[in-house]
């Protein structure tokens, strides 16, 4: 890691970002509080492959999230910066329409055979907005049924008006409605993963007016056997639209989308994220008779139509169908995985793990597990490397990075089981413990 000496440029700026922004960040997920509080560094003057510098040419392996799982080539991939570049040097954004748009949707429908027609947009909260409103639309009916998390946007936070736990289990806790009309209260109807029975029983109850199921596939864990064939069944039965978020977890476990592999066809799904690797764009794909519906409901905004997004998004996918990206990330999740435990037990440090390969997290079992990982983050910033608890695997990942990431670690665990023995992680860390969920910033 390069240092720098004198007054830290990056957390100056932070400094200064909460004077002027509301919450610091664009983000919630990029908050340096998420991680650890004034001493996670904030801004990047450069990234590319699994590396990052930041303002004080400070030089990070980053082995956590890679761009919130935006970048699953790795950061600045040569052959999507090229394409990327080159349309910028013909014209991103014109009076006329890119022709990249129509490519990529012939190549989307290459992958997915049961869509048919194909909708953009360049952000993923905004794109789960547009399926919701075409289900809508489609089926003239008011009530969704929802499993995971879907985005900051009025009708999916909804479920937490009169009850703001509501979403709690679906990735996020704490999220506030605050600003959702209260005349959306009772629209948004949640469901656990794997709870075939609680579907069930929202359909007994609103048959009638289920415009759709909007769910993420798979987020942590395989689908229960029949639970997916079972929902595919309720939505055919009530004339529900079923409509797979694909937004985190598309690509990653096989080319195109994770309902691919447990060969259940939505009616919509939503791709975002990794489908451009680190540059704007979403696609929302679709039967046509669900589809066409778009047209019956405004739907438009003039910068789903600039040429970076779906140029890159070739690009990018393009170079997934020529290397197999879910067999690599899933080896070097699984090289991740295997050392932690390893390291867990060597130290006695008590660690839980969850998610596929592709996107694996863990847990220190203890009731000190906030201020322990915390401790484990501030620490790994000291070896030159971004750790969190989980690891966004990439193409730009390889062994040897796994590799300094456990040598370090296994320099640091005895330090968490000293802390540990003697309750005194959080006086160790050197500021704040990170925060979880949604926090107001103060």
């Amino acid at each position: 890691m390069t240092s720098s000496s004198g007054p830290s440029k990056t957390q100056a700026l932070y400094r200064k970002a909460k004077t002027l922004i509301p919450g610091g960040t664009q983000l919630l997920s990029k908050r340096p509080e998420q991680f650890a509080p004034d001493q996670w560094p904030a801004y990047y003057r450069e990234a590319h492959g699994c590396t990052v510098i930041d303002l004080d040419g400070r030089e990070y392996l980053d082995m956590s999230i890679m761009g919130i799982g935006s970048c699953l080539l790795g950061y600045r991939d040569p052959d999507v910066t090229e394409a990327v570049v080159q349309r910028i040097q013909h014209g991103s954004m014109c009076t006329l329409n890119n022709p990249e748009e129509v490519e990529l949707a012939g190549l989307l429908i290459d992958i997915h055979p049961w869509a048919d027609q194909v909708r953009y947009a360049r952000a993923g909260g905004e794109s789960m907005a547009i399926a919701a409103r075409i289900a809508r639309a489609a089926t003239k009916r008011n009530l969704v049924a929802i499993c995971g998390y879907h985005g900051w946007h009025d009708w999916y936070l909804a479920a937490n008006l009169g009850q703001e736990s509501a979403l709690d289990g679906h990735l996020l806790p704490g999220l506030s409605p605050n600003g959702v009309p209260t005349s959306l209260g009772g629209t948004i109807l949640p469901f656990e993963y794997n709870r075939l029975d609680q579907l069930e029983a929202i359909v007994a109850r609103h048959r009638g007016d289920l415009a759709a199921v909007i769910m993420e596939p798979t987020r942590s864990s395989d689908p229960a056997p029949g639970f997916l064939e079972g929902v595919r069944s309720l939505c055919d039965e009530t004339g529900a639209v079923l409509v797979f978020d694909e937004i985190s977890v598309g690509w990653r476990l096989i080319l195109g989308g994770a309902h691919r592999k447990y060969n259940v066809e939505p009616d919509i799904a939503v791709f975002a994220k990794a489908i451009s690797n680190g540059h704007a764009m979403a696609a929302v794909i679709g039967r046509a008779a669900v589809m066409q519906a778009a047209q019956e409901s405004f739907i438009s905004s003039t910068y789903w139509t600039e040429g970076v997004g779906p140029t890159a998004a070739i690009a990018t996918i393009r170079k997934m169908q020529r290397i197999d990206v879910p067999s690599h990330v899933a080896d070097i999740g699984n090289r991740w995985r295997a050392g932690l435990e390893s390291l867990s037990g060597k130290h006695g440090v008590p660690m839980t793990f969850s998610g596929h390969p592709a996107i694996s997290k863990f847990a220190f079992d203890h009731p000190d597990s906030l201020a322990l990982e915390t401790l484990f983050t501030v620490r790994m910033l000291n070896h030159g490397i971004l750790a969190a608890t989980a690891l966004y695997a990439t193409l730009a990942h390889q062994p040897e990075h796994v590799d300094r990431y456990l040598t370090a670690a296994n320099e640091i665990f005895p330090e968490l089981r000293q802390a540990i023995e003697n309750h005194n992680a959080a006086t160790r860390i050197g500021g704040p413990i990170h925060h979880t969920g949604f926090r107001r910033l103060t």
